[in-house]
């Protein structure tokens, strides 16, 4: 075995399945003992599942614009929005599923079982598309003024019928609304080495991560669109660094740690930014001095990743807000009670189940944009009830997704 690959290996047993540091040192010792030692498990991180189901409540109520409740989601305080968030719990959730099957030998069962759910990604997307694609259709056809057909990608499919056909299944043709779990299963391939890599080499996984973006941003290279010009707008090659972020994140937990330490002044400087972003929104004055700053910059020839709030390359603006705003959650003292707390326990639940929770809610967006396009005028007593529906949906999803799962760890009874 080449030196190196035994490195890697040896790196990796510092994270079994069960979550429990162990130095590979230790390895030896432990098996000349004549009985087998059973190690505690790590209690899962109830801020991880919390924060993922306010994300996929905020992802479900921005699918549908046009409506009040899109004012209390995080975009209308902040640079960024949900998407950052869930593509950085779902690159630290891969480290805490699939970090210890690669810490196994052979290596091939813990790739294949990360690369499985990368196909099981593929096939929601797929099945999340053509619901939306027959609500879309439908609205079309059974009352609709034609505004949700003549949006989003799905326009082309009058325009472009053969070609949209051939891009649906090679992801080269993603509608609106219905794009990043193309970016979540491409990240997914690419997993396993980022994994291994972060634990062997953490610094350098991060150099070489943050040197893929700026790339990216500045020479604008992404997946190709088919058949419209231009690439994916979630950039794999951009959103990666948040993913490897939250690679990064994940295995420092498993090792008790941080990977980035507390500091105060860290600290300050994260929750100044996140003020700065707040008023640059909510107030008029701010907006237009700053707006026209980043024209002057522009007209200097500063790089748009630098200056601009370009979602699809996640620009410095976008990024420099979430990770202000991560830091700052993470350093919460009180933030750990409080998601453990019983009224915590509806969002955790949607955390939990976060793909299939993601993909109801997906459709049922556009289920609700239908409604309110056939509806025409409606008023707020309307979009509530619809909102609250859809919400009240995802839940009850959830709740039986999670009842099924009890069900199956539950032992057989005896005949």
């Amino acid at each position: 075995m080449p030196r190196q690959a035994l490195r890697v290996r040896q790196a990796l047993r510092v994270i079994p399945r069960d979550g429990v540091a162990q130095s590979p040192s230790a390895a030896p010792a432990a098996a000349a003992t004549p009985a087998p030692v059973s190690l505690p498990k790590r209690r899962r991180d109830a801020r991880i599942d919390v924060l993922r189901g306010i994300a996929l409540v905020m992802i479900f109520v921005n699918h549908v614009p046009g409506t009040v409740f899109e004012y209390a989601t995080s975009r209308n305080f902040g640079f960024s929005d949900a998407a950052e968030g869930f593509v950085f719990l779902s690159g630290l959730s891969a480290v805490l599923a699939y970090a210890g099957g690669l810490a196994a030998r052979p290596l091939w069962p813990g790739v294949r079982r990360i690369w499985k759910r990368a196909w099981t990604l593929y096939l929601v997307h797929l099945m999340v598309t053509f619901w939306a694609l027959a609500i879309v259709a439908a609205t079309l056809r059974y009352g609709g003024t034609g505004t949700l057909f003549g949006k989003d990608n799905f326009q082309f499919l009058v325009s472009d019928p053969i070609g949209v056909l051939v891009g649906l299944p090679v992801l080269g043709h993603q509608f609106g609304y219905v794009n990043i779990l193309p970016l979540y299963a491409a990240l997914l391939l690419a997993a396993p080495a980022m994994i291994m890599a972060a634990v062997r080499w953490p610094r350098a996984t991060l150099a070489a991560s943050v040197v893929l973006w700026a790339a990216a941003g500045l020479t604008h290279f992404d997946l190709p669109n088919l058949p419209l010009p231009g690439g994916w707008f979630f950039n794999p090659f951009a959103w990666q660094f948040l993913f490897v972020l939250g690679i990064l994140t994940g295995v420092a937990m498993k090792r008790g740690a941080r990977f980035v330490p507390v500091n105060r002044g860290l600290a300050l400087a994260a929750g100044a930014y996140l003020l700065l972003a707040l008023a640059w929104l909510k107030w008029p004055a701010l907006q237009a001095g700053g707006n026209a700053m980043l024209g002057w910059a522009a007209a200097q020839g500063v790089p748009n990743l630098i200056r601009d709030f370009d979602k699809t390359y996640v620009s410095v603006p976008r990024l420099l807000h979430f990770l202000s705003l991560a830091y700052v959650l993470s350093v919460l003292p009180w933030l750990r009670a409080v998601c453990d707390s019983r009224p915590m326990a509806p969002l955790a639940l949607l955390g939990r189940h976060a793909l299939p929770v993601f993909a109801l809610g997906t459709i049922l967006s556009f289920a609700v944009r239908a409604a309110k396009e056939i509806a025409g005028e409606a008023p707020f007593a309307f979009d509530a009830m619809l909102i609250g529906s859809g919400i009240a949906a995802m839940l009850v999803f959830a709740a039986v997704l999670e009842l099924s799962r009890k069900a199956g760890m539950a032992p057989a009874r005896a005949a």
